[in-house]
């Protein structure tokens, strides 16, 4: 029976432990861990309840004495509670787990020949009973004793205080963090792990920085390496936050719920985000293991050094440290690039994180697992690690410095460490930094925080030519979704909106030439906005007066996407295509083609026998895909459509969705920029496609990205192009053409493609990851019959490399064929839902977190037409029916039922 926690329930826990002694006795088959908690009574309670599961207790002493069972303490299956304690003391506690049988990968599991820890969000409590919650923090010193043949490299959080040899070829390290922390960021690792290290200076002091990979995925780890010294060097200059201990390790493993963990110090990620090497890994993945080890880093500071009271403060760690990661990455492809070049690349990386919030993050807000930012009830803590939690909670970090700009932001950053170091605190606290530092009432803002949904916002313009005022109207609308609608009584108060705007000039007025930004005056106002004006919207309905417009403009609104809404404006075909001639802003010139695009495609769905875009249309796209002043990366997101998932999402706002007619749809808009290009894809080609030796920067990887999307459009329009296909896969020296090629030949020509996929899984057998790649391709494979992609994922499913798959295989095949396959898996006789619904309880028998994730894939039934939306239910249904359901599993399917 699940339990529902409630945020109003929170209650501080009435025990200090100050300090945490912790040995461990490491072997697969069982593990014996001893542990002393140096405890100090805060309140009245006389019991002490520690958690516990899938563990031993084999003693229970105090202060030396042991205590004796359903006298002095009782334990069921997870929990230990001691009944009668004194006002301090030293508790010890034995107790034994079997790593070798723990597939569910949180706690201690083993992963190939090593032993590690999974401990967020409630891992800790499957070693030994503790506190296992965020508020509850400590010191602690670690021994780890082992076989050394076995397992030479031990490794835990913090500094090494020892290590030496013991009797019987044992050998033990100890190591002590000084940093009081929770139980969620303890970690250790035991294995035969090779590192790469180096040694730095900064902030005055020598710091080691080590690298832990198996022996021969050494060549790979070091751009893993260069980045986490590029994250050290920018959060130090960013924020003036330093390395605070005196290593700093990374450790990969490939059998890994998640992307990457922040322990303190000792950060265990998943090898898809550590290894990177030409031959083996895309451009994604370098900007990927960029991102992710820069996510992590800075952790230290904004997740562990200030971690969260409670679960339900998820954000406060994660939609930071996301908003800090995307700002690290950004900086990074700026780096060393011309101002103009620079924002361009800034403007790439914008698109890439509202591209992803907009596909997955509006899609869950307007699901049944909606929930605010901030939680107020959950049954089971492993499924909020969500899009919301993450990517929503970047964007309302990155509303506040919207609102404060750069310099107020960094303001109330210092103060927030300067009240908080060393504490476990809420989301409330951080809006109060933020207020505090700048002098502002951030009260109607805290709202963000409280309100799931995305908020719509509806804008009318008009001008006024006699006057030369221009008037905004904007009203903004966030009905009640997912848990809102259990709450009978909920208001639901108008949120503040940053919203960014500017007017482009529709003819040309003295001075001002067509398409400039126009200076902008707020009535009432002295200063004008160059370009961009902020606009405070903090009303149900709001009106604002710009003064002074010598021409009728057309308006930019929510530029840079200052905010996470949605704009609803009666743009006209001809105003979206001067938008795209003339915007300045590169996010919302790029946002006007995905409104191009959306409104074509919505149009042929029900209008298949027209043509898909105007010949007006088609002139501007081809001014723009020959305009060499954009960079080659900005050109292939401004031509890459918008997802079938963005698409579905705002067709099944208004009516119910057939996936079969927008796929088709989606794919006609594809086959006509194809085949009405042809000539241009074909120069693009031949002019990137310069054979120069591979570099990981951002503008190499633009490059390569507008070069295979000419190849992927030369492939659409032209059966000739498979001898090009061919011959790039043949000759390439990186894995970002030879995998865009192999996609295309896979996707557009069978019959190399079958001589192709067997030499790929040839060459790079031994490469799991790569390997991962092979399966993803083919369960993407959009272009066959229903039955030949049912006949391909039998022979995958059967084949020897997918026996006791890993999470990174799952997400490969099944996960790929269930989110990223909408043709094959929307099938009208239901076989990808059983596919779905046969896989959902097969991977829930042993590991219920990758299970749930994949039971999200169904949550939007309601959405569709029939046949798909009673499949799709019957699916659920049999799910939901299975007895021996996890509680992960049966929380995302019983909110999808309701």
């Amino acid at each position: 029976m699940s339990t529902n926690h409630l945020l109003s329930d929170y209650t501080p826990y009435p025990f200090h432990i100050h300090t945490t002694e912790l040995v461990f006795d490491l072997s697969p088959e069982r593990t014996t861990v001893t542990s002393w908690l140096d405890f100090e009574r805060k309140t009245g309670a006389q019991a002490m309840v520690l958690d516990g599961e899938h563990i031993e207790l084999i003693a229970v002493s105090l202060d030396e004495v042991a205590l004796i069972a359903d006298v002095d303490y009782t334990v069921n299956a997870t929990q230990l509670t001691l009944h009668t304690l004194p006002e301090s003391g030293v508790l010890s506690i034995i107790t034994a787990c079997t790593p070798s049988t723990n597939t569910s990968l949180s706690g201690l599991f083993t992963t190939g020949a090593h032993l590690m820890t999974q401990c967020e969000a409630e891992g800790f409590r499957r070693m030994t009973y503790f506190p296992d919650r965020p508020d509850v923090l400590s010191t602690y010193t670690v021994t780890l004793l082992a076989d050394k043949a076995q397992f030479p490299v031990l490794l835990s959080n913090g500094n090494l205080v020892e290590a030496r040899e013991v009797d019987n070829g044992g050998h033990m390290t100890i190591w002590n963090d000084p940093f009081p922390k929770p139980s969620y960021l303890f970690a250790l690792v035991a294995g035969q792990l090779a590192s790469l290290e180096e040694t730095i200076e900064h902030d005055g002091q020598s710091k080691l920085l080590q690298v832990y990979v198996e022996a021969h995925d050494v060549p790979k780890a070091q751009f893993a390496m260069d980045s986490l010294k590029a994250s050290i060097h920018w959060d130090k200059k960013r924020y003036n936050l330093p390395l605070d201990l005196e290593r700093f390790m990374i450790v990969a493993t490939s059998d890994f719920n998640m992307g990457a963990m922040e322990n303190k110090g000792l950060n265990i990620f998943n090898t898809k985000f550590v290894l990177a090497h030409p031959d083996t890994a895309t451009d994604v993945d370098f900007e990927n293991v960029e991102a992710v080890v820069g996510h992590e880093y800075f952790h230290n500071w904004t997740g562990n050094r200030v971690t969260c009271r409670d679960w339900f403060q998820l954000s406060l760690k994660e939609g930071l440290t996301v908003y800090r990661d995307q700002e690290f990455s950004s900086d990074q492809l700026a780096e060393g690039l011309s101002e103009k070049a620079a924002a361009s690349a800034r403007a790439v990386k914008r698109i890439d994180d509202v591209s992803n919030l907009r596909t997955a993050q509006f899609a869950e807000d307007a699901g049944p697992m909606a929930h605010p930012i901030r939680p107020v009830a959950y049954e089971e803590i492993n499924n909020f690690y969500t899009m919301t939690v993450y990517e929503k909670g970047a964007e309302v970090v990155r509303m506040y410095e919207t609102l404060l700009g750069r310099d107020g932001f960094r303001k109330g950053m210092d103060l927030y460490f300067e009240r908080h170091d060393g504490t476990a605190v809420t989301c409330d606290d951080f809006r109060a930094a933020m207020a505090d530092a700048n002098a502002v009432d951030l009260t109607q803002f805290g709202r963000w925080y409280e309100q799931a949904g995305t908020p719509t916002v509806s804008v009318n313009g008009t001008y006024d030519a006699a006057a030369r005022t221009y008037t905004l109207s904007l009203t903004q609308n966030n009905p009640a979704v997912g848990i809102e609608l259990q709450q009978a009584s909920l208001l639901k108060l108008p949120l503040h909106i940053p919203l960014n705007i500017g007017l482009l000039a529709s003819s040309n007025c003295g001075s001002i030439q067509v398409g400039d930004d126009l200076p902008l005056y707020l009535a009432g106002q002295t200063d004008a906005a160059t370009g961009t004006l902020p606009l405070s919207f903090t009303e149900a309905s709001q009106t604002f007066v710009l003064t002074d417009i010598p021409c009728a403009p057309v308006p930019s609104l929510n530029r840079q996407f200052s905010a996470p809404v949605l704009i609803h404006f009666n743009y006209s075909d001809d105003d979206l295509n001067f938008l795209l001639q003339h915007d300045n802003d590169a996010f919302n010139r790029w946002d006007a083609a995905q409104q191009v695009y959306t409104r074509c495609i919505l149009n042929n769905m029900r209008n298949p026998d027209a043509a898909v875009f105007s010949p007006t249309q088609l002139n501007t796209l081809g001014e723009l895909l020959h305009n060499d002043d954009l960079s080659p990366a900005y050109r292939a997101q401004l031509f890459t459509l918008p997802s079938h998932a963005f698409l579905a999402q705002l067709i099944s706002r208004v009516q119910a969705l057939d996936p079969q007619a927008l796929h088709a749809a989606r794919q006609r808009a594809n086959d006509a920029l194809a085949t009405h290009f042809e000539s241009a894809w074909q120069l693009l080609y031949s002019q990137l496609n310069n054979n120069q030796a591979y570099v990981y920067t951002g503008a190499a990887a633009g490059q390569r990205a507008l070069k295979n999307l000419a190849l992927h459009q030369l492939a659409t329009a032209n059966d000739d192009t498979a001898v090009l296909v061919q011959n790039q896969y043949n000759t390439t020296d990186n894995m970002t053409d030879r995998i865009a090629a192999l996609s295309i030949a896979v996707n557009h020509f069978p019959a190399a493609a079958t001589t192709m996929l067997a030499d790929f899984y040839q060459r790079y057998a031994n490469e799991a990851l790569v390997i991962d790649k092979w399966f993803a391709v083919q369960a993407a494979n959009s272009h066959v019959s229903h039955n030949a992609i049912a006949q391909t994922l039998n022979d995958l499913l059967k084949h020897p490399a997918f026996i006791k798959p890993n999470p990174n295989r799952l997400r490969a095949l099944i996960f790929t064929f269930c989110n990223a396959n909408p043709h094959h898996f929307h099938q009208t006789n239901g076989a990808g839902y059983d596919f779905w619904a046969k896989h959902v309880l097969d991977i829930d028998q042993k590991n219920p977190q990758v299970s749930s994730r994949l039971a999200r894939s169904m949550e939007h039934w309601r959405d569709y037409a029939e046949p798909h939306r009673s499949l799709m239910q019957a699916a659920l249904k049999k799910v939901a029916e299975n007895q021996t359901l996890s509680q992960d599993v049966r929380e995302i399917i019983g909110k999808a039922l309701g």
